[in-house]
């Protein structure tokens, strides 16, 4: 049964469809449960994350499987034709691939995503609706998510200035899980930092925002706290790493009061990023020990370096994507043609066992040996021939040569020797 990748992410739709369309992981396998029992899917398994509601399956028809989806999560065809993806065969074998691999994630080469797809396969697989199809598909995009990640740059090319942010806080902090994180501004710049940084699970994340509605949506998609922007004084020294990005025309926070967060953290490091034009942060808190203060300057310095290593590390990634891809097509072929190889072999040997008994009948009766066996060769040759030189004497005129060709290739005879014979008798 075809393979297809149903639904929709962050290249397709904004977030605010995106979290109309996802699935609460403890209604997971019932969805599953009610898509294969309705008989809609043979196999399905259904990928729900704060970027993609993608659902994988092997069906006879997508329309159907949309259908589905949609009327599930209560949406308009509309809205379901507008951003809604359907991706059959091969494009939904390296779309499975680059997920894993994360080349198709927000955040490029992002771990995360993984192991979301594990669970996912996980979920599945308890509902009862992974089959050997899914199965193999899977397993498959693991390999490939592990040859990425070992052989080439895919997770470490700096690409992009929130990328660049957490890197230079990985040289200070050792464990990013141990961190805490506070974000100024809410905004664009703002939620994609706060992507990259929550791809290393840190320990705690807090917004804060002149605009309480924009810092709770931001902090409902990343489990974050929310603080007052006028807070923001008294809180900083409880933050290890603290970025900002906001249209405030005045530096937000200053010399002392970074003075008083570094005394008050008796002297541990902090991590201070300013993504503000005008700048969000005073110039002169480079001068307090302990404070590590990057600008749009510092990190754009470092996105420059990387965008090379990136574009050689997505090849390489594709290459092994579409080398994966074009063996797992192969494995698929095979298992389409198993069937008749069991059919082929079934009647041969119906056959073989036929003559085998009416020789031994034969021998039974005194015939010579030497003459059954020759009986048995010639009679068994003819069976087995009968149905190829039939398909070759029933071809219509404009389908002989094809039918020469096909049985010549599955006899594996040479051009040259039939041409032979038909002048030669």
């Amino acid at each position: 049964m075809p393979l297809f990748a149903v639904g929709l992410n962050h290249h397709t739709a904004p977030v605010a469809i995106r979290e109309h369309w996802a699935f609460p992981q403890n209604g997971l396998a019932e969805a599953l449960g009610e898509l294969t029992s309705r008989g809609l899917a043979q196999e399905a398994a259904l990928l729900s994350t704060c970027n993609r509601t993608e659902l994988y399956c092997s069906a006879e028809s997508p329309e159907l499987i949309t259908r589905w989806l949609a009327d599930r999560q209560r949406s308009t065809p509309d809205e379901a034709g507008k951003y809604l993806f359907t991706l059959p065969g091969e494009e939904a074998i390296k779309h499975v691939f680059r997920v894993a691999s994360g080349l198709d994630s927000m955040v490029l080469g992002e771990a995360q995503i993984l192991g979301q797809l594990k669970e996912a396969v996980r979920i599945a697989e308890a509902a009862g609706t992974l089959g050997t199809q899914l199965h193999k598909l899977f397993q498959s995009s693991f390999t490939v998510a592990k040859e990425v990640r070992t052989n080439t740059a895919i997770g470490s090319a700096v690409i992009s200035m929130a990328a660049a942010a957490v890197r230079l806080s990985t040289r200070i902090f050792e464990r990013m899980d141990e961190t805490k994180i506070l974000f100024v501004g809410a905004g664009e710049m703002v939620e994609l930092c706060a992507t990259h940084f929550a791809a290393v699970n840190p320990r705690r994340i807090t917004i804060a925002n002149r605009t309480r509605a924009r810092a709770e949506a931001l902090a409902t998609r990343f489990n974050a706290d929310i603080l007052p922007l006028e807070g923001l004084g008294e809180a900083l020294p409880d933050y290890d790493i603290v970025l900002i990005c906001t249209a405030s025309p005045l530096p937000l926070i200053g010399r002392g009061a970074a003075e008083r967060a570094i005394r008050v953290r008796r002297h541990r490091p902090m991590v201070m990023v300013d993504l503000s034009v005008p700048r969000n942060i005073e110039p002169e808190v480079t001068r307090v020990g302990d404070i590590f203060l990057y600008t749009v300057d510092d990190l754009e310095q470092i996105v420059s370096t990387g965008l090379e290593s990136r574009q050689a590390a997505v090849a390489e990634a594709e290459t092994l994507i579409n080398t994966h891809a074009s063996a797992f097509n192969h494995w698929l072929d095979y298992r389409e043609t198993v069937p008749t190889i069991r059919q082929l072999r079934d009647h041969a040997e119906d056959l073989r066992a036929s003559e085998l008994a009416y020789a031994q009948r034969l021998l039974a009766r005194g015939e010579a040996p030497e003459a059954v066996l020759d009986i048995l060769s010639r009679r068994l040759t003819n069976k087995l021939l009968h149905g190829p030189s039939r398909f070759l004497n029933q071809a219509e005129s404009g389908q002989a040569t094809q039918a020469i060709q096909a049985v010549q290739q599955v006899f594996q005879l040479l051009p040259e020797a039939v041409s032979k014979h038909r002048h030669h008798p």
